[in-house]
C-alpha cells in the first residue's frame, strides 16, 4: 500500500494527523489469538448453538474432520450466485463460476504437486474408482493392486464398481501399520494404490511403491490427505501419476456425511483420460481473458462404450467453497492449520499412551490421526465418552465392518482418534482425564 501511494513509511502515511492526538505508546491489549481459539472463547458465553456436534468435543475422523470453517468461507460459499449457479455449458453467461472452478483447479494442482486437476468429483471414494478406470484405459489391463491402508469404505466402493468394470482387485495387507508390498505380486498391474497417510493415520514411505509401479508399467496412484500437503511431501513429490483425495477438510462442514468433494489430479500424459470437467483459460473474440470447459473428448459424455469415464459433472459448490477456504488461508495459513493439527495430535497421543492398558497400534510416524488399542471394547468406551460430552473417535471394527486382518489382534479393541486445529489444550487434557476415568 505504501509503495502504491509513493510513500516510504507509516509515519509518512499518518503525517497529517496532529501529534497531540496520536497514541504515544502501544495499547495494553492481550496477545493475538487464532480464529479457533477465539471461537472457543465465544462458545463459553453462548448457548445459542444447540446442535449435537456442538455439545460434543469431536475427535472422530476417518475422512470427515471437524476443522474450523471461517465465517468468511461460510458467508461467501453460501452466496446465491454460487448456490444457484447452473451447469456452465454456455461460457458466455457462466464466466464467474468458470473462473472460480479454474482457481480451484489451480489450487488442487499445487496441493497435489501434479500439473493438471479437474473441476472435482463426487467424493474421495468415487475419485479412486475413476483413477482405476484411468489406469485401465492407459494400460489395457485389469489388475489393480491396492494397499489395505486405503480407507475401508473407499476399498468397498472400488469392489462394488469392479463388478461392472471387471477390475481384478488385489489388496496388500498392513504390517505394523504400513503396507507389506513384499507379500503380493505387483507385476502386470494397471495401478498400484497407496494412501498417504493411510486410514490408521500412519505415514508410509511410498517411494518404493513408485519403483514397483515403474517395474510393472502401471500407474502410481496416491490417495492423499489434502491437508497433509501443508507440511509434508505432495503426491507429485512422491512421483505419483494420479492423486485422489477427499476435499471435505477444505471448508466443507461435516453435514452428517455430505455432500463432499472428490479431488483428482494427474500428469500431462493422462490429461485426455481425465474424468469429469476441466476448465481452461483462453482469450475471447475481443482478446480478453476468458474461461471455458476444455480438453474433454466428446465420447466421455455420449459414447459410453469408448469412454474411460462417464462422469459428466462435478461438485461445483463444494469446489468453490474449497477455493474460498484455501484462498482465505493462503500458503502460510494452510501450513499453520496442518501444523497445529499435527502438534495437537501428538500431544494427545503422548498423554493417552501413559494410561495403563492403552497402547499404540503402530509405532510409525503419523500426521493428525492415530490408532490405539484399549483394554476393553472400543465401542463401549466410546459410548461412555459420549456420556461425558466427548465424541472420542471411531471403533476400527465398526469402520471396517468386522474383522480387519491388517490389525494384529482384536480390532474390536482399537479406537481411531483424529485431532484438528480446533482442539484446545484444555480439551485435550480433559479427554485424557475422562478416558482414564472411563477405563479405571
Amino acid at each position: 500500500m505504501l509503495s502504491f501511494l509513493g510513500m516510504d513509511s507509516l509515519d509518512q502515511l499518518f503525517a497529517h494527523i496532529p501529534a497531540s492526538v496520536r497514541l504515544a505508546q502501544g495499547l495494553d491489549l492481550a496477545a493475538g489469538m487464532s480464529e479457533p481459539d477465539v471461537a472457543a472463547v465465544f462458545a463459553q458465553y453462548s448457548s445459542a448453538n444447540t446442535g449435537q456436534l456442538s455439545r460434543l468435543t469431536c475427535y472422530a475422523g476417518a475422512g470427515a474432520y471437524d476443522h474450523e470453517v471461517p465465517a468468511v468461507v461460510k458467508m461467501l460459499g453460501s452466496r446465491s450466485e454460487f448456490v444457484t449457479a447452473y451447469t456452465p455449458y454456455q461460457p458466455e453467461v457462466a464466466q464467474g463460476i468458470l473462473q472460480a472452478i479454474f482457481e480451484f483447479q489451480t489450487m488442487i494442482s499445487r496441493l497435489s504437486g501434479l500439473p493438471v486437476a479437474n473441476a472435482s468429483l463426487y467424493d474421495g471414494a468415487t475419485a479412486l474408482v475413476e483413477a482405476l478406470n484411468m489406469a485401465a484405459g492407459a494400460t489395457s489391463r485389469q489388475k489393480m493392486v491396492i494397499s489395505a491402508g486405503v480407507h475401508p469404505h473407499w476399498r468397498a466402493v472400488v469392489k462394488t464398481f469392479a463388478h461392472g468394470t471387471g477390475h481384478d482387485i488385489i489388496e496388500v495387507p498392513l504390517k505394523d501399520g504400513v503396507t507389506d508390498w513384499s507379500s503380493v505380486d505387483t507385476s502386470g498391474a494397471a495401478a498400484l494404490v497407496v494412501a498417504y497417510p493411510n486410514y490408521l493415520g500412519v505415514l508410509e514411505e511410498v517411494s518404493a511403491v513408485k519403483s514397483l509401479s515403474v517395474e510393472s508399467g502401471g500407474l502410481f496412484v496416491v490417495c492423499g490427505d489434502p491437508l497433509a500437503a501443508g507440511v509434508l511431501k505432495t503426491a507429485g513429490d512422491w512421483g505419483a501419476d494420479v492423486f485422489v483425495g477427499e476435499g471435505q477438510p477444505l471448508g466443507t462442514a461435516l453435514s452428517f456425511g455430505g455432500p463432499y468433494l472428490g479431488l483428482f489430479a494427474c500428469t500431462h500424459e493422462q490429461i485426455r483420460r481425465l474424468p469429469g470437467r476441466i476448465v481452461g483459460e483462453t482469450l475471447d473474440s475481443n482478446n480478453r481473458r476468458a474461461f471455458v470447459t476444455t480438453l474433454r473428448a466428446r465420447e466421455q459424455d455420449i459414447r459410453r462404450e469408448k469412454a474411460t469415464s462417464n462422469v459428466c459433472t462435478n461438485q461445483t459448490l463444494m469446489a468453490v467453497t474449497a477455493a474460498i477456504q484455501l484462498g482465505w488461508l493462503g500458503t502460510r495459513g494452510f501450513a499453520e492449520v496442518a501444523t497445529r493439527s499435527a502438534r495437537a495430535a501428538h500431544y494427545l497421543f503422548d498423554a493417552l499412551v501413559q494410561i495403563p492398558g492403552v497402547t499404540p497400534v503402530s509405532t510409525r510416524p503419523f500426521f493428525r490421526e492415530f490408532a490405539l488399542r484399549l483394554p476393553r471394547n472400543a465401542s463401549g468406551v466410546l459410548d461412555d465418552l459420549v456420556g461425558e460430552g466427548i465424541l472420542g473417535g471411531l471403533s476400527v471394527e465398526a469402520l471396517v465392518g468386522g474383522v480387519d486382518p491388517s490389525i494384529e489382534g482384536d480390532a474390536a479393541d482399537v479406537i481411531l482418534i483424529a485431532v484438528t486445529e480446533k482442539r484446545t489444550r484444555a480439551e485435550l487434557d480433559r479427554y485424557v482425564d475422562v478416558l482414564r476415568k472411563v477405563l479405571s
